[in-house]
């Protein structure tokens, strides 16, 4: 099987996987002990929290703070539900976290519109009143990468809060420098599952979604997970480390890709965005067969949080895309991990697949 869903998940790196083994625990390891403990194992255990939040704030801007969460969909909630805000101006691409969450605060919420490139103009207009704007770093399903720090910048200016969902950012690209929140998640920068952050501003005042023993400096209660903090942490750091040479080889996927599929059309911008995204579109294709014949190849027609539902992609129709065309879209997801070969094999089998359909 030829992995190409990296917007869904990334593969764990092995490092992230060293750094989890001792904090499994068993009898006789200490492991297992609970970091918020004041004995001599449940202080390691915490320890190693504290290294890995170190870890993970050296991947977000300098003056704030980490505060770990099952993932981002928490995050993102903590972040909008606490900040008591009721008026929201939202991009018409957000994950549906961003949007579900944001309906259920503002039923009236504004929505940012995106041009047919994908992109929210960076000098959109905000309403009277708005106390938080939310617009993603890099978009999940087209991979395009929105102009954050200077919509960050105009909605504080206007007395607003600027939450970024930065999960297909983070580790890859520079963090959005003038966000009040970013939200990220381990299992999409080559972590684990069941672990995010939420990083905010220093000076903003947040109340907690989850309360009870008043955990991560009581704005989300419950018992961390050492063995998921470490693996954040690790993913992290070897993502710091790594960025450069990650995204040159991204780069060079991406050109093999192309090359393959020529006669595609790219959805969403080709310059503005991260190369690992490949959103193409090719007229009079049928999706589900394609991705029933071609079985040997993991990839996606669009979100994976959204996969099954039958609807055409909300992100391809606020490109202006009609439900035809939507639906005749799949998403290529390439990454670290992924060899060259492998994934120009992958895409000869794709087009080969999409000929026999004639088309």
């Amino acid at each position: 099987m030829i992995y190409l869903d990296y917007q869904a998940t990334t593969p764990l790196a092995p490092e992230a996987r060293e750094a989890m083994l001792p904090w499994l625990g068993g009898p006789g390891t200490g492991g297992f002990a609970n970091p918020h403990s004041p004995h001599r194992p449940g202080r390691a255990a915490a320890a190693a929290v504290e290294l890995a939040r170190e870890q993970v704030a050296a991947l977000l801007p300098p003056g704030g703070q980490v505060v770990f969460t099952s993932g981002a969909t928490e995050a993102i909630n903590l972040a909008i539900l606490g900040s008591g805000t009721r008026r929201l101006a939202v991009s018409a691409i957000e994950h549906s976290a961003v949007l579900d969450t944001a309906g259920a605060v503002d039923a009236n919420m504004t929505i940012l519109p995106v041009d047919r490139e994908g992109l929210v103009d960076a000098d959109v207009a905000f309403p009277e009143g708005i106390g938080l704007v939310a617009v993603m770093q890099v978009n999940n399903e087209i991979g395009t990468v929105q102009p954050v720090d200077r919509l960050a910048d105009r909605a504080r200016a206007g007395g607003a809060l600027f939450l970024c969902d930065a999960v297909q950012g983070a580790g890859k690209i520079a963090p959005p420098a003038a966000a009040d929140f970013i939200a990220i998640s381990a299992h999409k920068l080559y972590g684990p599952k069941g672990v995010g952050a939420l990083w905010l501003r220093e000076g903003i005042a947040i109340e907690p979604l989850i309360r009870g023993g008043g955990q991560e400096r009581g704005l989300r209660s419950g018992t961390l997970s050492p063995m998921l903090c470490a693996g954040f942490g690790a993913a992290a750091a070897l993502a710091r480390q790594r960025i450069e040479k990650d995204a040159e080889h991204v780069a060079r996927l991406w050109d093999r890709a192309r090359a393959v599929l020529e006669r595609w059309t790219l959805n969403g911008s080709a310059t503005d965005r991260w190369h690992g995204n490949l959103n193409l579109r090719l007229e009079g294709l049928d999706v589900a067969r394609l991705m029933s014949d071609v079985r040997g190849v993991a990839f996606s027609a669009g979100s994976a949080c959204a996969s099954g539902s039958g609807r055409p992609s909300h992100v391809l129709r606020a490109l202006g895309l009609s439900d035809k065309d939507a639906k005749s879209s799949i998403r290529l997801g390439f990454g670290r991990y992924t060899d060259p070969r492998e994934l120009e094999d992958a895409c000869a089998t794709i087009e080969a697949a999409a000929a026999a359909q004639g088309v």
